[in-house]
């Protein structure tokens, strides 16, 4: 039960945070920097000693910790809906991921200088509720940390954000704050109504997902009922064709939102669709993953394809991360252990680098205000770490052996060829596309002669180094060993009905 607290702790210090936000007076930015700085550091500090204490081979929830909200009112049984925290071996580097991501952004957003309070409750909301989805086992509270952790997006845009403006479409961020919120929004819906009838189905007055689980739902129930927690689950993943709201949010996001949209938000989705459909309607997966595959392998050559004719730097990473993204709903969608392992290192491998890449894309949009790679040329003679730092995290994103990339993806591609061999060979194509486009964006912006326009361009600051330098470790980490990952991934997902 003690153990228990450090779950607490994580949802509960950015709550707290975000609120003491509130009471700083608005003169004060640099208090609220150090504030948030110190926040993500001791967030960073229990995310990683929570990943490293679980103990493999233990408990299947591990720092495990209930207490009662509402029980035996109206139509709700002893159980009722509880305030239960705890995780498995899936959630354990989801954690970790969060912990990592989040220290980032609050030290990239230390150059916030409008409203920037304003700014850091709102962040500090979205984290608690990332926190919250991934560790809470009650139904009714995980819906609830979920739009928690959605709903700050819209202001986090509409007012830190940027617009964008091309000579054949503009983007501006009040459009996309208020498309990526109708979608994900609407996408909770079908969630809302699948959990209702999860609970009626279940007829246990609880919430519980431990009970939950442990019930056997009638077969034909699962088949009508899965696909609403896949689709709404799903678009927030980024899943084809409901993908559209997240490149352009991408884009439009400030720096540090951008790198928790794309490197911790998304994972919620494929989170979602493991611990509301897989775990709790395995029948209904078991019938309609091929469907599922289908999708995911749109998601990864389309996103391949459409990354590949950007000439806006996030435009090409929010296509990418629809790409990669798919690869995770492809690894889910095998339904096999290596391919449900490779999955959630996709979610923490993507998460990492997408981050990266966003990391660097702000540090040269906050000095050059235009992101159109066209532009640039030769970057690599003005800022040559920011060139190593983004060219680590492309090469990571087309699956270099030795960094976390070709971890993930060994493990997708082998579970999808085990099941589904067209989807495997159609995912290393798109691996393949990756490479173009990667290596395509480097060599017109980073190489070549210098484009003197930019001669006042100054290298990374010392916190985007940080932060850079933070998550390159990670990818290193599991990409040269991906053991303590595997050995915790692995036996929760061996544990999951209906995955063989």
């Amino acid at each position: 039960m003690e153990s228990g607290y450090w779950l607490i702790a994580t949802v509960a210090i950015p709550l707290i945070a975000g609120g003491v936000m509130v009471l700083i007076p608005d003169e004060r930015k640099d208090v609220v920097r150090w504030v948030s700085a110190a926040v993500g550091a001791v967030l960073f500090a229990i995310s990683t000693y929570v990943f490293f204490m679980y103990e493999v081979g233990g408990d299947q929830y591990q720092f495990f910790i209930r207490w009662a909200w509402l029980e035996d009112v109206g139509f709700l049984g002893e159980n009722g809906i509880s305030l239960a925290f705890g995780i498995d071996g899936i959630a354990a580097p989801m954690v970790l991921l969060t912990g990592v991501v989040a220290f980032g952004g609050a030290l990239i957003s230390w150059k916030i200088e409008h409203h920037n309070k304003d700014f850091f409750a709102l962040f500090w909301v979205l984290v608690s509720g990332v926190y919250g989805t991934f560790t809470a086992l009650d139904l009714f509270f995980f819906f609830f940390w979920y739009e928690v952790a959605v709903l700050p997006m819209y202001l986090l845009i509409a007012v830190w954000g940027s617009s964008s403006v091309f000579p054949t479409f503009a983007r501006t961020k009040e459009y996309s704050a208020m498309k990526l919120t109708i979608m994900l929004v609407s996408a909770s819906i079908l969630i809302f109504i699948g959990i209702f009838a999860v609970f009626h189905e279940a007829g246990a007055g609880t919430f519980d997902l431990q009970t939950l689980y442990a019930y056997q739902f009638d077969p034909r129930f699962q088949k009508i009922v899965f696909p609403l927690f896949v689709i709404g689950c799903g678009v927030l993943a980024g899943l084809w064709p409901f993908h559209t709201w997240s490149p352009d949010g991408h884009v439009s996001a400030p720096t540090a939102v951008s790198m928790l949209h794309a490197g911790v938000l998304m994972k919620l989705g494929a989170f979602g669709i493991i611990r509301l459909g897989i775990q709790l309607l395995p029948e209904g997966a078991t019938f309609w993953m091929p469907g599922l595959m289908i999708l995911a392998t749109a998601n990864v050559v389309y996103g391949a394809f459409a990354a590949t004719a950007q000439r806006d730097f996030k435009y090409m990473i929010g296509y990418s991360s629809v790409s990669h993204m798919g690869l995770v709903l492809m690894g889910l969608a095998t339904m096999n252990v290596i391919g449900v392992n490779g999955a959630v290192l996709q979610m923490f491998s993507h998460g990492v680098m997408t981050a990266m890449f966003f990391a660097m894309v702000g540090s040269v949009y906050d000095q050059a205000h235009t992101r159109d790679m066209t532009l640039f040329s030769g970057l690599v003679h003005r800022m040559p770490l920011f060139v190593f730092f983004f060219g680590i995290a492309g090469l990571a994103s087309l699956g270099l052996p030795g960094l976390s990339g070709f971890i993930a993806e060994f493990h997708v591609f082998g579970g999808a060829f085990r099941t589904y061999p067209w989807a495997g060979a159609l995912g290393i194509f798109a691996a393949a596309m990756t490479a173009v486009y990667i290596l395509r964006m480097m060599s017109m912006s980073f190489f070549g002669q210098f484009n003197e326009q930019w001669s006042g361009l100054q290298e990374m600051t010392l916190l985007e180094r940080g932060t850079a330098a933070l998550l390159l470790g990670f990818m290193l980490f599991m990409g040269l060993w991906p053991a303590p990952f595997i050995d915790r991934i692995q036996e929760s997902v061996r544990n999951l009905p209906g995955v063989s």
